[in-house]
């Protein structure tokens, strides 16, 4: 049995505090992932600290944007008018993730932190360098079929998991957290980070700070959005590829393209290239399927999941045709 403190913070100054000069402190809300790395041994935390009574659980629209407390359920941000008249793709990713007991468990804090699914990460016994710097990848020349195929290294290939933080991304967001030193802000594509030389390290978010809230700027996506995601089973399974698709659209012409892919890389994968093709093109199945092309250079797959070379780009355009109401 693993032992641990264990305390309660009431207020993000508190719970700051509460970690100060402990590197082996974490918080705890929903715990959806963090029992369970602890369960498997993966994680284990000298001191956990409560997190659940700090007032974080808000979603509102101020300022031309919508902000959405970190302790938010999932399913409370899935299942809200605001969310779904405003950013409908968020709802849409929300939802094909996980199960539903768990989405009224988990926060949108605790789900930008979730750790990758690796087998090799959650297996004690066998090497990973995310787990334990310097054992060595197992996934590299291992079973690697879920793993990612763009931004990998030869320490790591494992994906991020989220299907909400693809929707963020694409979304443009910004993560707002809190430290000893103060707030700042974090453009939500810079929060997570590839494995590079540092697999262990997953998010740019310092050991003493807290998530505050992700902040959505208002834009014209909410008519033209669609979330797919391709999976082994109907539900609760991790993507083998989703797409979050977002268009501006002016009649039949695109004025802006929001993409992003899950189930990858190890982070939350924009396409920025692809998106600056679809700009001023009519939204054809034509169209999309040259910006797919182009979101797919550079792509290299491993022994087990070089279908993700081919599935990648026609789930792009599927899910583009049905965010252009082609479908």
């Amino acid at each position: 049995m693993i032992q641990f403190q264990y305390e309660r913070a009431s207020t993000a100054k508190a719970a700051i505090s509460s970690l100060a000069g402990s590197s082996q402190a974490k918080f705890i809300a929903g715990g959806t992932n963090l029992i369970d790395l602890m369960k498997r041994q993966v994680e284990a935390p000298a001191r956990l600290v409560d997190i659940n009574a700090v007032p974080l659980k808000d979603i509102q629209r101020k300022d031309g944007k919508t902000s959405i407390g970190a302790l938010a359920l999932n399913s409370q941000v899935a299942d809200s008018k605001l969310i779904i008249d405003n950013h409908p793709l968020l709802s849409q990713a929300l939802n094909a993730g996980a199960s539903a007991q768990i989405r009224n468990m988990a926060t949108v804090g605790g789900n930008m932190m979730q750790r990758t699914r690796c087998p090799y990460f959650y297996d004690t016994a066998l090497p990973c360098n995310k787990r334990e710097p310097g054992s060595g990848c197992g996934a590299l020349k291992g079973l690697n079929r879920m793993h990612a195929i763009f931004g990998t290294s030869e320490q790591c290939i494992a994906v991020h998991p989220s299907d909400m933080c693809i929707a963020l991304v694409a979304l443009d967001a910004t993560v707002v957290v809190a430290g000893p030193k103060g707030e700042r802000r974090i453009p939500f594509e810079e929060f997570h980070r590839l494995p590079g030389t540092q697999p262990e390290k997953d998010n740019t978010l310092q050991s003493n700070e807290l998530i505050m809230s992700v902040e959505i700027p208002d834009y014209a996506f909410n008519k033209h959005a669609y979330y797919m995601k391709i999976r082994d089973r109907a539900s609760y399974a991790f993507a083998l590829v989703s797409v979050a698709a977002a268009l501006d659209m002016d009649g039949k012409v695109i004025r802006e393209a929001r993409l992003a892919m899950g189930g990858v890389a190890h982070k939350p994968w924009r396409l920025k290239e692809a998106e600056k093709a679809l700009a001023g093109k009519p939204a054809t199945e034509e169209t999309f399927r040259q910006a797919a092309e182009l979101a797919m250079q550079g792509a290299k797959a491993f022994k087990y999941n070089a279908f993700k070379l081919k599935l990648g780009p026609n789930v792009i355009v599927e899910a583009l045709k049905n965010a252009a109401g082609l479908v």
